[in-house]
């Protein structure tokens, strides 16, 4: 069962995103809103090609460039309904 795991906090200011990589399965997603976003920033992430997202809002609103995929609202509406399951590490 495929998961989209979304995340919305600064990975410098926590450990969700590292918990979440831990626990991603090899057809989960993710999804980056909000700071999360400032994960794009290294190269980390290069392994999820495919699998990763940014919501196109905060992308910008950083002023930042990615090769993720970039997707608006009704982009994330539609990745809920792709995948199984959807959870949120608040």
């Amino acid at each position: 069962m495929a998961t989209l795991h979304v995340l919305s906090h600064s990975p410098f200011s926590d450990q969700r995103l590292a918990s979440c990589l831990r626990v991603l399965g090899a057809r989960d997603g993710v999804l980056l809103t909000g700071d999360a976003v400032y994960a794009l920033l290294n190269d980390d992430l290069a392994h999820l090609a495919g699998r990763l997202y940014a919501l196109e809002e905060d992308v910008k609103a950083r002023a930042l460039t990615t090769t993720a995929q970039v997707v608006d609202y009704p982009g994330f509406v539609q990745l809920s309904i792709d995948y199984d399951k959807v959870n949120t590490w608040l």
